[in-house]
């Protein structure tokens, strides 16, 4: 990778400034607005980012940067790890007790893409001369992306698939358009998982019932205290937006140090997004969903050999998708085989401490799974399996309009530097 200033220059951005300089740069290069007191013509056309570019922001909104340091202790699992994790690799942001059941889609003028970081073993070396290692960030980053049509997502720029205010600006040629999508049915595995090994099983209080056969397992848990089915899948959906949010975050935080434009945003529907807007002539990502009528909405499940729900019809019932999740937890690369490295001294050791889910553990995990999608239809049963939500957005900003309307320091020194550091060689 040829070496520029941009590149050179930007881990000695200083974070106080991307911090406390984030901005909303809606405005881009090639943008117009017609009426009100904001209209402006850009007199320039609109600008891709650089397939560098590209990758620097895909990395901070996604970046696999090594193993994580999972959680430590807990006094009721002593003197075994805590066996929470969902996967050994760190991302750019924070996950529910390592769960990572996000991954990334994004879409540019070239084309709808997947970057694969979840279960990335791409390790990244510390940075013990203070400099981290950007240029291989880069390279594992674009090394897990997949390309999956050489056209742009197309999102009409109109009710109900894009808010008004954001019509004449979102998914903008140009633009690059970044899409954290979760895994709610892998979330709940987890999640399911964790309550048990803390003692905690459901009663489905929607239906106002006990779960069958559950008091078979009632010495793996307390049956005085059971929690409301409702509040658990609740949980599930917060700590996951909690991950699509925090994902876009960092890449926001990315595009003040690259000088970039740009915004994280909801408000485009995230039902035409995946493709479950029911309109044939909206393809969106292409996810398969599922209509029943107990739902208010469609229920997108996955996309077919790409980013698939743990759940029926991409596995032939819950038992199978349990498995499989506790079968990546313990297995092979999986964060708690002894065989998978990890930033410890002796990471053998450290792996090799937990105890692993016992059968009949897996066995009550598995009844109130196929519980919850039996009487709902679906998993979890309350909210979408597949969850779209935050996305980022990255441009190329028109400084002419920012100085037409703003004071000094509506931009950052990095914006107004962006095209020499980054762009002076296509001058």
């Amino acid at each position: 990778m040829a070496k520029q200033p941009g590149l050179d220059g930007l881990q000695h951005v200083p974070f106080i400034q991307t911090l406390f300089g984030r901005r909303s740069r809606r405005f881009y290069q090639g943008a117009r607005i017609d009426a009100g007191p904001f209209a402006f013509q850009s007199n320039k056309p609109a600008l891709s980012l650089t397939q560098l570019e590209t990758n620097l922001v895909l990395a901070a909104v996604s970046g696999n940067t090594g193993y994580h340091h999972m959680i430590p202790f807990n006094q009721r699992y002593q003197p075994h790890l805590p066996n929470y994790a969902g996967a050994a690799g760190g991302r750019t942001f924070p996950s529910a007790a390592g769960f990572h059941t996000s991954q990334t889609f994004f879409t540019d003028d070239s084309g709808i893409y997947f970057l694969d970081t979840k279960n990335g073993q791409q390790t990244v070396p510390g940075c013990t001369d203070g400099q981290l290692p950007l240029q291989l960030l880069v390279e594992n980053t674009r090394q897990s992306i997949r390309q999956l049509s050489n056209q742009r997502l197309y999102l009409p720029p109109h009710d109900p698939h894009i808010e008004g205010h954001n019509q004449w600006v979102a998914n903008a040629p140009g633009s690059l358009f970044i899409i954290p999508v979760a895994d709610l049915a892998e979330h709940h595995i987890a999640n399911l998982c964790y309550y048990l090994q803390n003692g905690y099983a459901l009663f489905d209080d929607i239906h106002r019932q006990p779960i069958d056969g559950l008091n078979s397992f009632k010495h793996l848990y307390d049956p005085d205290n059971l929690i409301p089915l409702s509040w658990v899948e609740q949980y599930t959906l917060q700590e996951a937006t909690t991950e699509l949010v925090t994902a876009c975050y960092a890449g926001a935080l990315m595009l003040q140090a690259m000088g970039l434009g740009g915004w994280m945003y909801n408000g485009v529907n995230p039902y035409s997004i995946l493709g479950a807007s029911g309109d044939p002539d909206i393809p969106g990502l292409g996810f398969r969903y599922d209509t029943d009528n107990r739902w208010s909405l469609p229920n997108p499940t996955g996309l077919e050999g790409v980013f698939e729900g743990h759940c029926p019809p991409h596995y032939t019932d819950m038992a199978a998708a349990v498995d499989l999740f506790i079968q990546r937890k313990f297995g092979q690369n999986g964060p708690f085989h002894p065989e998978t490295p990890g930033p410890w001294q002796c990471s053998p050791k450290i792996r090799g401490s937990v105890k692993p889910h016992t059968e009949e553990f897996k066995e009550c995990v598995t009844l109130q799974s196929t519980y919850i999608h039996r009487h709902f239809g679906r998993f979890p049963g309350t909210s979408p399996t597949i969850l779209a939500f935050m996305v980022l957005q990255a441009q190329h900003i028109d400084l002419d309009y920012y100085d037409r309307f703003y004071q000094p320091g509506a931009y950052l020194q990095t914006h107004a530097l962006h095209m020499a550091n980054w762009h002076a060689a296509a001058k």
